[in-house]
This record gives C-alpha cells, sequence and structure tokens, in this order.
C-alpha cells in the first residue's frame, strides 16, 4: 500500500475477530480480501485480529475515517450484512466493557482511544463505521459458517465502496 496523499484524509480499516471461534473471525478473512483490492492511497487496511489495544494506539496516528469490519451479533439471519455509523445516536453500545488487552471489544477501544487522546493531545477519528456481518456461530473452531462465508464477497465490495466514496462527505 502506498503511503498517503499529503493533506488528504486518511482512512484505516481494520479487521476485528478471532480466528479460532469460526464466525467471529470475519473481520480478518474481508480485511485478508481487501488487501488484495487497489484502494486509494489514503486507505490502510490492517488486520487486528483481538490486538484491540494495539488498534487504539494505532489510532492516534491520526485517521479521519475508521472502518471497523467484525462479526456483528444483532438478531438478524446469519450473513446479514450491516453497516452501522457508530456515532449515530441509535448504535447501542454496551454502558461499561472490562480493560482486556487480549479481546476488546470495538466500544471498549473507543472509550480507550478518548482518554489516549486527552492524554496526548491526539484527535479521534472524525467517523467510525462497522461493517458488521451476523455470524451463525462464534464457538471454537477454525473456518467461517457457510453463510459467512458467502457473503464475503458483498463485504469486500462493500468496504470498497465505502472507502472510495468516504472523501465525497
Amino acid at each position: 500500500m502506498s503511503s498517503p496523499v499529503q493533506g488528504r484524509a486518511r482512512t484505516l480499516v481494520a479487521g476485528i475477530g478471532n480466528i479460532f471461534l469460526s464466525d467471529d473471525g470475519f473481520g480478518v478473512e474481508t480485511v485478508r480480501r481487501l488487501r488484495e483490492q487497489q484502494l486509494p492511497d489514503h486507505v490502510e487496511v490492517v488486520d487486528i485480529g483481538v490486538r484491540g489495544v494495539h488498534l487504539a494506539y494505532q489510532l492516534l496516528d491520526g485517521y479521519d475515517t475508521l472502518v471497523l469490519v467484525d462479526a456483528t451479533a444483532r438478531g438478524g439471519e446469519p450473513g446479514t450484512l450491516y453497516l452501522i455509523d457508530a456515532g449515530a445516536p441509535d448504535s447501542a453500545a454496551p454502558q461499561s466493557t472490562p480493560l482486556d488487552g487480549h479481546g476488546m471489544s470495538p466500544d471498549a477501544v473507543l472509550a480507550l482511544l478518548d482518554t489516549l487522546c486527552a492524554g496526548t493531545g491526539g484527535t479521534p477519528p472524525r467517523r467510525t463505521l462497522v461493517v458488521g456481518c451476523e455470524p451463525a456461530s462464534v464457538e471454537e473452531g477454525i473456518g467461517l459458517s457457510p453463510q459467512v462465508a458467502s457473503v464475503l464477497p458483498e463485504a469486500v465490495r462493500m468496504v470498497t465502496d465505502l472507502v472510495r466514496h468516504e472523501l465525497v462527505r
């Protein structure tokens, strides 16, 4: 991936999840496939996996937009894709999340980021979006369920369209 164009808003696409818990690996597999795509220079794609603290510190480098890609249980049919604006008032988040450096949820990462920014003078992303997929299973096991695996191409298209058009906003 080439370096971002000077002065252009930077976007970070972060794949979240545990590949040893079946569909929880959705984010990791999606970003693996995204790396094969030709993306704009202002976009950086990373496999965060379960390293939430690493994501919080990486965000201190200054990104205008954060796109989290993660398994997201919202009660739909397995394989349903969601686009969630994490800053929207209706994007329900747990009220408190324990700090666990190896298994931080995106909510806990964003809360930690606010604390880190306050201490360092950094700026959190202006916008945080989540591309989520309803899991069929998050039980122990390697590999995605057929329902989730079948929507990977659509998830890649969704993220690609987002990062190509996010600058227009």
